[in-house]
């Protein structure tokens, strides 16, 4: 019987299939060496300047991973090529290359081969490849409605105030929010001083707010809540999401309002409207956003504790948002009240909770704290004028890929800033590939061995 032999194109499309995230991941690191090496161009920046390579890669990981972090005020340092090419990447990175690549191919009408309908299903988290084609639709369709719709709403304020370039600005706000960016172009009112300008308008912040919310949901909710017309009925990931982002943003309101009340360096001074205006906003943003209205360097030492925690937790699976996800912790969170009442496993709403999925969190949580403690260690090992707080501040907002700043990532050493960019580049890529890979598990060659039970005990 002869051997069966395959091309080159199938042995690719094999290793392909059985690692796609790892080309999700190359996609991602390609795309940011040529946003940092289109930014270092002289033509790219109002001083007409190279601009050094560690901070062009620091501003295209921060654009490309939607975190927001930033060495140069966006303004204030980039002209207008330099703005736009940071915004490509922030679509880019937010919707993930994959997924318009994917998108074009219906476009042109062309088929997608097996290995990229594998891609796809992927970047977006569907469940099935059947349903990857109408998500990869759906999320790209949302996506610019939803961000056309926040650029004409904001052009009423932008324009009358800015002119021609409020058309710009309006869409470049647009685009961040959605994709919980948090780059923004109000330099003009002083450099890194982000919403602070707007913070008494309510327009802009809660159109912004809404922005961010939609983009932080997932594309699979969306994609659950179109279909509910249909089938009155939704999926629990999405019961989970729509409860838990509720909870998250009524107690981060809550909270924020309680301990800034009487802080005149954030909305101390502000009228009661205003103040929780900015008290709900900054619930909002701390979700991965990153856009700040209130100044997080002079918030109480409660409030950035707080925000640190909205910060590590983040956004939905599938969304444009970071963090560990917020059923990651819903997960965690019901597989400790399970093993509390004595149950084997975990359970949501009379639901058993597969194992996998239950180590999968444990794992994203772990993965997380890790970064975040080794970020934290270097930051303060450079940067020793910071304190613990805003080290810890500074590295859990580059690995939830939030971008909210106390101040360190502009004076940041150079180590602080490679370390930075790391913790920004796995925050995005990494607990993502990490769940893909277990979930593709299921559906691979897994080893299944007789082993030894293993006798621990723990707690």
């Amino acid at each position: 019987m002869k051997p069966i032999r395959f091309s080159k194109e199938e042995r690719r499309d094999s290793v392909i299939l059985q690692n796609p995230a790892a080309i999700i991941v190359s996609s991602f690191a390609i795309l940011i060496l040529a946003g940092a090496l289109l930014l270092m161009l002289p033509a790219f920046n109002r001083q007409g300047v190279v601009t050094p390579f560690l901070d062009a890669l620091f501003t295209a990981t921060s654009a490309t991973c939607v975190t927001g972090l930033i060495v140069y005020d966006t303004y204030a340092y980039f002209n207008i090529g330099g703005q736009s090419v940071i915004i490509c990447l922030i679509q880019f990175g937010g919707l993930g290359l994959v997924t318009l690549t994917s998108f074009f191919y219906f476009i042109i009408g062309k088929k997608m081969s097996l290995r990229t309908a594998q891609l796809a299903q992927e970047s977006v988290s569907a469940d099935d490849r059947s349903n990857t084609i109408h998500l990869v639709k759906t999320v790209v369709a949302v996506t610019f409605l939803i961000e056309l719709t926040g650029a004409l709403l904001l052009m009423l304020y932008f324009i009358p105030e800015y002119g021609t370039y409020g058309i710009f600005m309006s869409f470049f706000f647009a685009i961040s929010a959605y994709c919980n960016a948090g780059f923004d172009l109000l330099g003009m009112h002083g450099e890194y001083s982000s919403l602070i300008s707007v913070q008494e308008n309510p327009w802009v912040l809660l159109i912004l707010a809404a922005l961010i919310v939609a983009g932080g949901l997932g594309f699979i909710v969306w994609q659950d809540l179109w279909r509910f017309r249909r089938r009155r009925h939704l999926y629990l990931h999405t019961k989970i999401v729509l409860a838990a982002t509720a909870f998250f943003i009524l107690s981060g309101f809550l909270f924020f309002l309680i301990f800034e009340w009487d802080n005149p360096k954030t909305i101390g001074d502000l009228s009661v409207p205003n103040k929780a205006v900015n008290a709900l906003f900054q619930s909002i943003t701390t979700r991965t956003a990153g856009f700040d209205s209130i100044g997080n360097a002079d918030m109480n030492v409660v409030s950035k504790f707080l925000s640190i925690i909205l910060m590590f937790i983040g956004a939905a699976p599938g969304s444009t948002g970071g963090g560990i996800k917020v059923t990651t912790i819903v997960v965690l969170v019901m597989t400790v009240l399970s093993v509390m009442r004595g149950r084997t496993d975990a359970v949501i709403r009379n639901r058993r909770v597969d194992k996998m999925i239950v180590y999968k969190a444990l794992s994203v949580f772990a993965l997380g704290a890790f970064l975040v403690i080794l970020s934290t260690g270097v930051v303060l090992a450079t940067e020793s004028s910071n304190s613990e707080i805003d080290a810890l501040f500074e590295s859990v907002s580059a690995f939830a890929t939030v971008g909210l700043s106390v101040g360190i990532s502009p004076q940041a050493h150079a180590l602080s800033k490679i370390i930075l960019i790391i913790t920004m580049f796995l925050g995005r890529v990494g607990p993502v590939s990490f769940a893909l890979s277990i979930t593709m598990a299921t559906g691979g060659r897994t080893a299944r061995q007789i082993m030894p039970e293993a006798k621990i005990w723990v707690g």
